[in-house]
């Protein structure tokens, strides 16, 4: 039995136009953020205000640094400015229960494992058997 494979499904589907409905969403937040500018300040004031806004809201819709909306990056760096950057290690409690050591012993040094020094002569003769001879 053949089944149809869905294909492109990292593509979002257009609503008007060529807009996806993000886009759509962020351009009439736009026209209603420039409708209010437009109604609150005098005419040479809106078109000073309204440009920032207008290029602030098409980033928004359109720009996609790295594929993913530039509101996530914003977000992320809202994040990363108001959330405590502090991180401090506590020892983790104890699992398992603790004995006290009060009626054992320290080892000595005697009973510990002793560490070999090499002699001069084994440097030489590990030396010999890297180079062959």
């Amino acid at each position: 039995m053949m089944f149809n494979v869905p294909q492109f499904i990292d593509v979002e589907d257009k609503v008007a136009g060529p807009l996806t409905a993000k886009q759509l969403f962020w351009m009439i937040g736009m026209f209603a953020i420039i409708l209010v500018i437009a109604t609150v300040f005098p005419g040479p004031v809106t078109y000073i205000i309204a440009v920032p806004v207008v290029i602030l809201f098409v980033l928004l819709a359109f720009y996609r640094p790295g594929g993913f909306p530039l509101i996530s990056y914003v977000t992320h760096g809202f994040f990363f400015l108001f959330r405590p950057k502090l991180l401090v290690w506590s020892r983790p409690k104890a699992v398992f229960p603790t004995t006290s050591n009060a009626g054992k012993a320290r080892p000595t040094e005697s009973s510990l494992p002793q560490r070999k020094t090499p002699s001069p002569e084994d440097i030489r003769r590990v030396a010999r058997m890297m180079d062959g001879r």
